[in-house]
This record gives structure tokens, sequence and C-alpha cells, in this order.
């Protein structure tokens, strides 16, 4: 097996007994947790096409180097930057160059047509979890830790997040976009984000179980055996705090609107129970604005088809950019680290539809960038 490391990504291809091969990416920064770049986004997006067009590639396996984190998100940092670099209320250019190519990239794993196992085990949080979502094969482990935490940064689960917590059981979906809860391998499989939950220590036995299967290269046939080499070697499911608490979610979010909903969250801080105190406490503590983002696409997103909610989620991203929460958040959490962030405005009360418009308006000439998504 050959193999190539470059730009955070190393690629290899696994031979298989029927004369297959399998496409093998690794995301192999485990120092910044594999937290996604625009150039690891890039490699990855470039050799998934190869892959895509080659007929001897009967399938491909995305997973990360280390034992900590498949991937902790994008690199949030980058964007900061060219936020800080630009004039107040243009469009950060890289930022917006980055989120076009990640949705891209995150689309194109949808959409696959062969099939895609994802091992995604320890942290994976926004932007792992934009390519774990759409992969046909979808592994948790029990050390997996998924959250989607932008409400503490001052963005929204973007990375189709719009799209997959919409369809999510109940109103879990609303839930973990207002408090970021972290979700272990049981809970992804009940919101939908994983299919199997595997021991991390099984990962190099799937690989060579892989390797000597007979593939067909088609993609019904080649999904069934797929699964059926998963599903042989599942492992016990942890309790899953979200399926446990679902009633309750349900009720506490409601159907009376925002304020009410976040009231009632925000007041499980005072709860005993450490899952639901530490949700409680992001969604006090979460930028209001994040909150009437996220409620507003979670809702439009429903019944829309996944590649126009890629492009809704872009101007989002980008008003993001150009507002002032998210790189707030950014410094306050991730750089001063002062956990302070002095969000603007302070108040959901402040928060009115006209600043919910003005995060979504288009900020670009033309089509849209993504506009050949279908």
């Amino acid at each position: 097996m050959n193999e190539a490391t470059t730009d955070g990504v190393r690629i290899a291809e696994i031979p298989t007994a029927s004369g297959h091969r399998f496409g093998h990416a690794t995301l192999d920064a485990p120092a910044s947790l594999n937290a996604l770049t625009l150039t690891m986004v890039d490699h990855l997006a470039a050799q998934l096409d190869l892959w895509i067009d080659d007929p001897g590639i009967a399938g491909i396996v995305l997973d990360a180097a280390g034992d900590k984190a498949f991937c902790a998100g994008g690199d949030v940092i980058a964007l900061y930057r060219s936020i800080r670099a630009t004039a107040p209320g243009a469009v950060p250019l890289e930022a917006a160059s980055f989120f076009e190519r990640e949705y891209r990239l995150d689309h194109r794993i949808h959409t696959c047509p062969k099939p895609v196992l994802c091992w995604g085990h320890g942290i994976v949080m926004g932007g792992g979890i934009g390519l774990l979502a759409g992969a046909s094969h979808r592994v948790a482990t029990p050390k997996t830790r998924l959250a989607m935490p932008e409400i503490t940064i001052g963005l929204y689960p973007d990375v189709d997040g719009s799209w997959f917590l919409s369809r999510a059981p109940g109103r879990t979906g609303l839930f973990l976009a207002l408090t970021g809860a972290p979700m272990n391998a049981a809970d992804a499989r009940f919101a939908g984000l994983a299919d199997f939950i595997l021991a991390h220590e099984d990962k190099a036995a799937v690989l060579e179980a892989i390797a000597a299967t007979h593939w067909e290269g088609l993609r019904a046939p080649d999904d069934a055996r797929l699964g059926a080499l998963l599903d042989a070697r599942g492992c016990p499911s942890p309790e899953s705090p979200l399926r446990a608490h679902f009633d309750r979610i349900d009720t506490l979010v409601g159907h009376d609107g925002l304020a009410p909903a976040m009231q009632r969250i925000g007041a499980l801080a005072d709860e005993a129970d450490r899952w639901l105190a530490q949700a409680g406490e992001a969604t006090r503590r979460g930028s209001p604005t994040s909150a009437a983002l996220a409620h507003t696409l979670l809702a439009a997103a429903r019944h829309r088809s996944l590649a126009d909610v890629f492009r809704l989620e872009y101007q989002a991203s980008v008003g993001c950019c150009v507002h002032h929460d998210f790189a707030e958040g950014v410094r306050a959490l991730l750089l001063d680290k002062d956990r302070n962030p002095r969000w603007q405005p302070a108040t959901l009360a402040e928060v009115d539809d006209a600043w919910i418009d003005a995060h979504l308006r288009p900020r670009f000439d033309g089509p849209h960038p993504l506009a050949d998504l279908a």
C-alpha cells in the first residue's frame, strides 16, 4: 500500500481480493486535532474526484491520524485572521473561499456514487461532522464525542447542520443547535449521524476485511457488503442522554417560539444532571444572534434540498464573518481565552428579523458561488 502525505492529508489505496481498490484518505494533523484548513479541504476534494472517476475504485475510507480526534472542526483561527485583515463590513475573501470549498466537499461526500466509510473516532465537531454526516457508512466508537458548539463562538451549526439537525428526531435538532450539547456514539446514532458503533481498536481489522473482500464495483451490492462487514464487528453501545431526555427536550424546546425555549433551556443550568446543566449553561452564555440564526435556518431547511441548504448556509456564514459575534467568540474562547465574549446584540430581545435578514442576504456578484450544486 503506497502512501503520500500532503498538506495534512495522507492518501493511500487498499488493494482488494477482487482486484478493485478502496481509496483511503487520512486527516493527518493530530497536533491541531485534525482541524480542517483550506489546503486540506482542497486536497481532499481533488482526491475524492479522482477516486470517483476511477472505475477501479470500489469505495472510499475517510479517517484520521491520532487517537484524540477525527476532526475538531474548521480552522476558525484562520477565519478570524481573514476577518480581522478585512475592512469592517466587507466580505473576507479567504473566509468566503473556505466556506464555498468546504461546503462543496461536504456536498460531494453526500452525493458520492461509491460507498464512503467515515471512521468518526474521538472528537468530531463542526467541520468534522460535515465530513461524517454525508458518508454512506458512518462509524462512531465508544470514545466518539460529537458536538456542534457554534453558539459559543458566535456562529451556527453549518456544514449542512441546518439540514441534518432539522431532520433529527422530535425537537432534538434545535436543542443541539441551541446548546452545543455533546453527543456520544449512541446519541449520534439516535440523531441520525452514525450508523455503526465499533471499537476503535478494530479499525485495522476492518481495513484488512475490506482488503479480503470481493467487491463488484457497483453501488448497491457494495453498500450491502460494507454494511455487513461493519455490522459483524459492532460493539456494545453506551447509554444515550439525548434519547433518555427525549420527551423532556421536546417539552423544553416546545412550539411557542425561540424566546420561551431559550428561557426553559437556560434554566437547565441549575439541574443536578451534568449533561443537562452544561447544555443550559451553554445556552445562557451563547450568542443571541447565533441562537436566532440557528432557529431560522433549521426552520428554513426542513423542506429544502441539501444543495439549497448549502447555498443558504454559505450566505449565513459569510454574513457571520461580516458581522460582530463570530470574530468576538473566537477571540474570547480560543485566542484571549477570557471566556467572556461581548455579544452584540447582548440579548435575544434585541435580535429582530431585520438583523437576521442582514446576516442572510447575498454578498456576491453574479450567480451564487454554489449555484451548480444539485
